[in-house]
């Protein structure tokens, strides 16, 4: 079981806005996002299967805290409550399922792996849009 632990720090991001676009944020909206989450910091600490992860921007931090099998609450990239289960899909990869609380939305989720290299691999789906950030150990 690979150990993410650590404060990272994004190296690169695709599709972030065209996520947001996807999941209904308007466009003013959408600039202030993507400008703020630029260069978030995050902090995850595991110990086996519990986690905490920390994700800072300059506009908003969001904390979860869950364990591997177990399902939580927390919120979609866009801010709406869901009820999220992360199970590991392979030895380095977690994959998270979210389901509303209330609403329709489009179907969404994240996945966190890590790299035989030591990269973190972050996506966020929003039905076929997938956003992909690629973070570095600090």
């Amino acid at each position: 079981m690979p150990n993410f632990s650590g404060n990272w720090k994004m190296k690169s991001s695709e599709n972030f806005e065209e996520l947001l676009k996807a999941l209904g944020v308007n466009m003013m909206l959408r600039k202030i996002a993507v400008a703020a989450a630029s260069k978030p910091a995050v902090e995850i600490r595991q110990e086996g299967e519990s986690f905490y992860i920390k994700t800072s921007t300059t506009v908003r931090t969001t904390e979860i805290s869950f364990r591997v099998g177990q399902e939580f609450e927390e919120q979609t990239v866009d801010g709406r409550p869901c009820k999220s289960l992360a199970k590991w899909e392979s030895e380095n990869k977690l994959v998270c399922e979210q389901r509303l609380l209330k609403g329709e939305g489009p179907k969404t989720g994240w996945s966190r792996e890590m790299t035989n290299d030591g990269e973190l691999i972050l996506t966020m789906t929003a039905d076929d849009v997938v956003c992909t950030r690629v973070y570095v150990r600090e």
